[in-house]
């Protein structure tokens, strides 16, 4: 190969890197009308009355809609396959509020001062209800988050809106109380993952027309136009048919653009006027009304033999889908299933949840979408297991972790683990971290301590039986290839590493390929950029599509030397008769692809998730701790990953970087907090604290690839493993410098330094 496993320069690079118009706001219209939203103040209550004569008033309003002036169809904002696992509890704007900065009304003008203006005089008289603000007060409370009669969940999750239940489910395998009975060492803890805000650096942003057919056009910064455009045409009340999405550059996602945040306001704003609207959130917007990561406490039972065989995992989670249940069905299984199957030897499990309604912001995805929050748990807790028994805690790891062959325990992505390396990347992470002389800690001259400690992590390549990729290859006039991707580039490369492949397999050069996306009108159908799908997935659409396109090149160039097919070669350059005494050039097969032709020289494939084979991934952290202080600073941090063969390293080893970085944001700075009346305290980055590269002390990359056979060149997924470490391991190694046990994220100073100075956890 060529181009595949070979760190190419991204597709985009030269147009980002000189500043050219190619995000969501760059394109809007400059007649755009600027639309905003009036948010609750209350974290629960009912609008009694609304007054908006007098802000409609205001010199270049437009338009001010409120609940009673939009469809009453509830749905969800979840970008997911349909039927989606979220309930339809939303409206566009309801007469309920549910958390403090929930939508009242709509404001539409010609310029921002004119709204700004009109938004301060709208008048709102509110019932103010009772509010849950704490999640383990929401199951069967006497507060009903949802109690409308039009709540309907369309898919068994176990969701009851009057248990303020969006889903709730227990599986298992074997007898766990006799399992356990023979277990010699036991731990039981619970631990608690707070919310997490994606803070990418473009914040949520659509604008809206109607094009001269009278269809509605969405330009936004989305993860998943083809659910946008299913999602809004239920919504609006019109059909997916009269919707068009189209996705420029994308800056971030991180899976906050997995859900439809912005997108219905300027819609609904376009329908009713008429005229062009745009939507942008603000930062702080983004901070108080997005879709952060699940709140979740995670209750977790581990057993072994006394030769370390782990035998038993009972492990319960308890995940607060806030206000609305956006995608949350479906993150809660992973924390079980992705953290569960990291081990081979269990002879019994049990794992339950209950994701409950509360009066907060509504969460929803976020890279790692529920494994981050499971596996910081039982990664945890089998390091506590290992300390117990006196064992080094990577040896623990490698008498249990899954092996290539072996059969998944509590993974439903695939029966078995058909390519692992993950103990080839434990052995290389301890080497890279020094780990044998440095477990578990040394002290320092200056007074500081030094702890390392390991962690490891599964996540998977495209959900299971639901995903869908799909590419459209077509050769033009002049001899180049057009690729349509229905999948999204949030800034990952995946536009350029698809083209690498498409390359490799029609023997052409990387700048012949010519991608584009995404435009629902035009681009194959793909479920979207999320649950790490595009590489895996969309990967083997292309690899198809350019399979076929070869073929059908070779079929025109052989009818055109008036041969059979056997008969000729083809070198990416031209179709040469085997006897070398004729031959066509690119460019002249597609030339006759314009005229004369019944083969159109074009070919759209799909594929979908027969499997989901798991990327895997070791970290291993090294911190410093003042004890006095208790402040933490994060010295090295090596991952070594099994993400099948890397498609562009480079791009392979810039994720693993930047979700490493954000997994330590996770760990030791971001810390949500509420008031208690419901209200958002981290509503900008002053106060949300997300790590600069001055924090992340020193990434050190490595891959171990195996190679996965469903794959047409070996590659799994790596987008979301790469965040999946950070927490637990430098929890491991906060205990191994000082003996404090971490139970929630983040790590503050002031914890350690409390409880150090308490003597009772730390090391004589």
């Amino acid at each position: 190969m060529k181009y595949v496993n070979s760190g190419v320069r991204k597709k985009d690079a030269e147009a980002l890197v000189t500043g050219q118009p190619v995000y969501t706001d760059d394109l809007a219209p400059k007649d755009c009308l600027i639309v905003k939203i009036l948010r609750s103040p209350h974290a629960h209550a009912l609008i009694e009355e609304i007054k908006t004569d007098a802000a409609m008033k205001v010199p270049g309003i437009a338009c001010i809609l409120t609940y009673k002036d939009v469809p009453q169809d509830r749905f969800t904002m979840a970008g997911q396959t349909y039927p989606e696992f979220s309930p339809y509890d939303r409206l566009i704007l309801d007469q309920r509020v549910r958390f403090v900065g929930d939508a009242v009304a709509i404001v539409a003008g010609e310029t921002e001062a004119a709204v700004d203006k009109a938004l301060k005089i709208i008048k709102v008289k509110y019932q103010v209800l009772d509010a849950i603000l704490d999640f383990h007060d929401a199951k069967d409370n006497k507060i009903l988050i949802h109690p409308e009669d039009n709540w309907e969940s369309r898919f068994p999750v176990g969701a009851d809106n009057k248990r303020n239940l969006c889903a709730s489910s227990e599986e298992g395998m074997g007898n766990l109380e006799e399992t356990f009975a023979k277990c010699k060492y036991v731990v039981e803890k619970t631990y608690h993952t707070k919310a997490n805000q994606q803070a990418m650096m473009e914040t949520f942003r659509s604008y809206t027309y109607l094009e001269h057919f009278g269809r509605l056009v969405i330009v936004s910064s989305t993860q998943v136009p083809f659910h946008v455009r299913r999602i809004l045409g239920r919504a609006l009340g019109i059909g997916a048919s009269k919707v068009r999405v189209i996705k420029p550059r994308i800056g971030g996602g991180f899976g906050a653009k997995q859900t439809l945040v912005t997108e219905v306001y300027p819609a609904i704003v376009t329908i009713k006027t008429g005229r062009p609207a745009k939507l942008v959130y603000t930062r702080y917007e983004s901070q108080i009304c997005s879709s952060p990561r699940h709140e979740m406490e995670i209750k977790v039972k581990v057993g072994a033999d006394e030769d370390g065989k782990i035998l038993a995992i009972d492990l319960f989670t308890l995940s607060n889908t806030g206000a609305f249940g956006e995608h949350g069905p479906t993150t809660v299984a992973l924390s079980g299933h992705k953290s569960i199957g990291l081990y081979r030897n269990t002879e019994a499990y049990r794992f339950g949840y209950d994701v409950v309604y509360t009066n907060r912001m509504a969460a929803g995805a976020y890279r790692g979408y529920g494994a981050t929050q499971g596996i910081f748990a039982l990664e945890s807790a089998v390091s506590e297991l290992a300390e117990k028994m006196g064992m080094d805690p990577t040896l623990i790891r490698e008498k249990n972790m899954i092996r290539e062959g072996d059969p998944f325990i509590a993974y439903d992505g695939s029966p078995t683990a058909t390519s692992c390396t993950l103990d080839q990347c434990m052995e290389r992470a301890k080497e890279m971290i020094g780990w044998d002389e440095k477990y578990p800690r040394k002290e320092l001259p200056n007074g500081k301590v030094r702890g390392v400690g390991v962690a490891m992590a599964m996540q998977g390549s495209a959900i299971f039986k639901v995903d869908v990729g799909g590419a459209t290859l077509k050769l033009n006039e002049d001899g180049s290839y057009t690729l349509g991707l229905g999948a999204t580039d949030m800034g990952t490369g995946c536009d350029t590493i698809l083209s690498q492949m498409a390359a490799d397999i029609l023997e052409t050069d990387l700048d012949n390929v010519i991608p584009f996306g995404v435009d629902t009108d035009i681009s194959p159908y793909d479920s979207g950029s999320y649950a790490s799908a595009t590489t895996y997935i969309t990967g083997k659409a292309v690899a198809k599509a350019a399979e076929n396109l070869k073929e059908k090149v070779i079929k025109m160039g052989a009818s055109m030397l008036e041969v059979e097919p056997d008969e000729v070669t083809f070198n990416g350059k031209c179709v040469e008769k085997k006897d070398q005494s004729a031959k066509v050039t690119l460019p002249e097969i597609g030339v006759r692809g314009t005229f004369g032709n019944n083969d159109a020289l074009q070919v759209t494939e799909n594929c979908g998730a027969e499997i989901s084979p798991p990327p895997y991934m070791v970290g291993i952290a090294e911190v410093e701790i003042d004890k006095e202080t208790g402040s933490v600073e994060l010295i090295d941090y090596v991952a070594v990953v099994d993400c099948g063969t890397p498609i562009n390293p480079n791009l392979a080893r810039v994720q693993t970087e930047g979700g490493i970085a954000q997994g330590i944001g996770m760990a030791l700075f971001e810390d949500i907090q509420y008031t208690e009346k419901g209200a958002m305290a981290n509503n900008s980055l002053m106060q949300y604290k997300i790590p600069s590269r001055l924090d992340v002390g020193k990434i050190r990359v490595e891959f171990k690839p195996s190679y996965e056979k469903s794959h047409p060149f070996g590659a799994k997924s790596i987008g979301e493993i790469v965040i999946d470490t950070p927490c637990p391991a430098i929890a491991n190694a906060v205990y191994n410098a000082v003996g404090l046990r971490v139970e929630e994220m983040p790590i503050k100073p002031e914890k350690i330094a409390m409880a150090l100075s308490d003597d009772c956890k730390m090391y004589e």
